[in-house]
C-alpha cells in the first residue's frame, strides 16, 4: 500500500487499506500509522497526478473517541474526543490524520475529496480470529455456534450501532458517485444503536445456543457509546440503511453454519 505505484490513468480512487480491529492494529501500530498517513499521502499525490474525478478516503467513527450523552447521535460536526497516547491511538489518529490531509489537500489543490466516518460494519466472510468490538458480531456468533462462552467486556453496557455491508456499500457508492460533494463529510451507518450485553442476549437467541456469557475487564480507552448522525446522509445523499440487525445476523449466521460444518 505504501509502496503502491502505477502509470494507469484512474477516473475514481477509493482509500480503504486499513488495520480496523483493535486486537490486530494494536500488535503492528507503524504497519497501521504509515498505512493511514504515508499511503494516505501516496494516493492523494496519485489522484493530483491523475486528475481523479473523485477520492473517496473511507475513514472510522473513532475519530469521535469518547462520545459525551450530549453528542449521540453524533454528527459530523462534532470534533471528537481523542487520546492521542494510548493504546488505540494509532488506529484513531491515524485517520484523523489521515482525514488531515484530505483536508489540506482539497484546499491546496482542489482535490475532489469525499470522507466517509464509518460505523461498524458487519457482514458474513469476517475474519472469526483476532476478534474485538470492530468484529463482535461474528465473534459472538462463532462462540455461539460452537457453545463457547460469549465473551463481553465490562459489563456490557457500552452501546455500538452495526450496519450491514450492503448499505455501508451503498452509502460509499453514493458518496463516490454524486456530484457536488467535494470536501464534504459523511456518516455511513446504521443509527439504531444497541448495548453489547443486548447483542450477545440477541446472538443467542437467533441461534438458540446455550452458551453462557462471561465478563472480562473493559479495555482502557474503549468508547462508551457509538451511534451516528445520520441526517446529512439522509438529506443530502438520500441514504437510508434497509437491513435491521435480525435480518443482517441471521444472514450472517446460516452463511457461517455452512463454513463450520
Amino acid at each position: 500500500m505504501c509502496d503502491f505505484q502505477t502509470e494507469e490513468d484512474f477516473d475514481y480512487i477509493i482509500h480503504a487499506a486499513s488495520i480496523a480491529s483493535p486486537s490486530v492494529y494494536q500488535k503492528h501500530p507503524i504497519e497501521t500509522l504509515d498505512t493511514n498517513l504515508i499511503g494516505t499521502r501516496r494516493l492523494l499525490e496519485l489522484a493530483r497526478k491523475k486528475d481523479v474525478k473523485s477520492f473517496l478516503f473511507t475513514s472510522t467513527s473513532e475519530v469521535y473517541g469518547n462520545v459525551p450523552p450530549e453528542m449521540i447521535p453524533t454528527p459530523e460536526a462534532y470534533y471528537g474526543f481523542v487520546n492521542s497516547f494510548g493504546p488505540r491511538c494509532m488506529y484513531d489518529e491515524g485517520k484523523r490524520a489521515a482525514e488531515a490531509y484530505c483536508y489540506s489537500y482539497f484546499h491546496e489543490y482542489k482535490l475532489p475529496i469525499r470522507i466517509a466516518r464509518i460505523f461498524n460494519t458487519y457482514d458474513p466472510k469476517l475474519d472469526t480470529s483476532n476478534t474485538w468490538y470492530g468484529r463482535v458480531v461474528i465473534k459472538f456468533i462463532d462462540q455461539a455456534l460452537k457453545g463457547k462462552p460469549l465473551t463481553v467486556y465490562g459489563e456490557g453496557k457500552q452501546t455500538r450501532s452495526f450496519c450491514y455491508v450492503t448499505d455501508t456499500i451503498h452509502g460509499l457508492l453514493k458518496l463516490l458517485l454524486i456530484d457536488g460533494l467535494n470536501g464534504e463529510v459523511f456518516n455511513i451507518g446504521n443509527d439504531k444503536e444497541i448495548k453489547i450485553i443486548d447483542l450477545a442476549y440477541k446472538i443467542k437467541d437467533i441461534t438458540k445456543s446455550n452458551s453462557e456469557i462471561i465478563f472480562q475487564p473493559l479495555p482502557k480507552d474503549d468508547p462508551l457509546r457509538r451511534c451516528p448522525d445520520l441526517t446529512k446522509a439522509r438529506n443530502i445523499l438520500k441514504y437510508s440503511p434497509k437491513v435491521n440487525l435480525e435480518e443482517g445476523i441471521s444472514k450472517t449466521v446460516e452463511w457461517y453454519k455452512n463454513i463450520i460444518k
